[in-house]
């Protein structure tokens, strides 16, 4: 029976790209939950019934356009999602949480999430304690928060904005987007407010995609290989 990775998608555009293929090679089922459906995409305070997270062997909270903290606008599930993936951790099944997901497991293992002072869009080097754990990059962000770590975590890489991993038993919280290829952030852009968000910070769409088509190559590999790292060594810990 093949192994099962629940990768839980937080709106209609998060799909996992290199990172799903790099699951799949590994011999993973991936198995999609979709938290807000397309026609909720302005009103996202779903009601969501979460699986049992027993019957996963890997889970994937992914990114999301709303923040990790924001109780009153997307609290029905929310809040629901926090209690899931603290079951799902204390069970002792690894998950890998990116940006929103990152920041999800940071505030369900005791650390807090809020806005950042600064943006950060685009491809970036990081900072990091083990380039075999979490290489320098550059990887691509998106996002407007940031988490404190939780109490038992280990940081392993940072910018001068925000924390960008931490390990927490079986947990590995990363505040890039591993799973951007050309395909993934052109998916992104057909919703208008994320063209609006990079045209806010001083990209436009055809440079950003450009540079996304030239690392590609490089971003993919990094990918793959944090996949890896992440089965080889965090989820076995």
């Amino acid at each position: 029976m093949s192994k099962r990775a629940l990768f839980i998608e937080h709106d209609h555009v998060m799909i996992g790209g290199p990172i799903w293929r790099q699951f799949q090679v590994r011999g993973y089922e991936i198995v999609r939950f979709l938290v807000v459906p397309e026609d909720r995409y302005t009103s996202p305070n779903v009601t969501v019934e979460f699986p049992n997270p027993k019957d996963f062997d890997v889970i994937v909270p992914m990114g999301a356009p709303w923040g990790a903290y924001e109780d009153q606008r997307i609290g029905n599930w929310l809040l629901p999602e926090l209690e899931f993936v603290r079951t799902a951790h204390a069970a002792g099944i690894p998950i890998l949480g990116i940006c929103f997901g990152g920041q999800l497991m940071a505030r369900a293992l005791g650390g807090s999430v809020a806005r950042a002072p600064h943006v950060e869009l685009g491809w970036y080097d990081i900072e990091t304690d083990d380039e075999s754990i979490i290489p320098k990059g550059p990887w691509f962000q998106f996002h407007w928060d940031r988490w404190t770590l939780p109490p038992q975590a280990r940081e392993i890489a940072r910018t001068d904005i925000a924390s960008q991993a931490f390990i927490c038993g079986r947990t590995l919280g990363v505040q890039f987007h591993p799973e951007i290829d050309p395909e993934v952030l052109q998916t992104w852009l057909t919703v208008e407010s994320s063209c609006v968000d990079v045209r806010s910070q001083g990209h436009t769409i055809e440079d950003l995609m450009r540079q996304t088509q030239a690392e590609e190559p490089h971003s993919n590999k990094r990918a793959a290989d944090l996949v890896d790292l992440f089965l080889d060594r965090i989820a076995v810990a």
